[in-house]
């Protein structure tokens, strides 16, 4: 896990093996930019029933928050997974159609966030992850009810048998699987020259801070969305820069442990 020292004004994106997790802050785009030219209608959910009402303090709150304090917050009854998660859920679904970050909501994602408070009002937390929402890159397979396409409409229905090694681990752990964040189709190995940030599944991911700016590539969802505060922690793959890339124009933190490889 990452050092206890309190991080502010930091975002953090994550490789598939590394273990730090922490996304403390947002920035989110102004509301007279450029809208983006592909929809992500796959990741578009309903508004939470919370009565039309949010919770402005909460909200708020979720841009500097890091996870140790979440965990307090439940562990003293202040705060619960299902309010943690449909907090985040009320962020895609007002702030995503405008970056295209996460290509796919799990339809699963408070009963799992239910099931954490359920075994948290028995004593039994799993791991540090309790209950904390999770935005997986999407090339990285979930034996659940959302596809892993790799940004691909040839695997549009595509079903993985099983978990891959980390979600297994993140599930473990008692992380709730909040969705599937965009990625430069086939994670920049279909072209050279391809767009950074754009899949035929998601389209073309925005950068939080500048709409009209590169996202950089090819985690760029997995960026955008810990820049906009959308999950508590977002994961992305890294080859060659696919991390450090879109952290660096995103204003995060990209940890991985490939040494000098990215």
């Amino acid at each position: 896990m990452r050092s206890l020292t309190r991080t502010t004004r930091r975002h953090t994106v994550i490789a598939v093996s590394a273990a730090c997790l922490l996304v403390p802050l947002a920035a989110c785009a102004p509301d007279d930019g450029p809208r983006p030219a592909a929809s992500a209608d796959r990741a578009a959910p309903a508004a939470p029933k919370n009565g039309g009402k949010r919770d402005g303090r909460l909200d708020k709150r979720l841009d500097r928050v890091t996870i140790l304090e979440l965990q307090e917050d439940m562990k003293g009854k202040r705060l619960t997974s299902e309010e943690l998660t449909r907090a985040y859920l009320d962020r895609i679904h007002r702030l995503n159609p405008r970056l295209n970050a996460v290509v796919t909501v799990n339809p699963d994602a408070l009963d799992l966030a239910r099931k954490s408070d359920d075994l948290r009002r028995t004593g039994e937390v799993r791991g540090p992850l309790e209950g904390i929402p999770v935005l997986i890159k999407d090339n990285i397979d979930t034996a659940d009810r959302q596809p892993t396409t790799a940004g691909s409409t040839a695997l549009l229905h595509s079903k993985p048998a099983q978990d891959a090694f980390l979600v297994k681990k993140l599930r473990d752990a008692g992380a709730v699987i909040l969705g599937k964040a965009n990625m430069s189709e086939w994670a920049n190995f279909r072209s050279s020259e391809q767009t950074a940030g754009w899949s035929a599944t998601g389209g073309q991911t925005r950068n939080p801070y500048v709409l009209d700016r590169s996202p950089c590539g090819s985690s760029s969802g997995s960026a955008a969305a810990a820049a906009a505060t959308l999950a508590a922690v977002t994961i992305g793959s890294e080859t060659d820069g696919s991390i450090v890339c879109p952290a660096s124009v995103t204003s995060t933190v990209g940890v991985t442990d490939f040494g000098s490889s990215g």
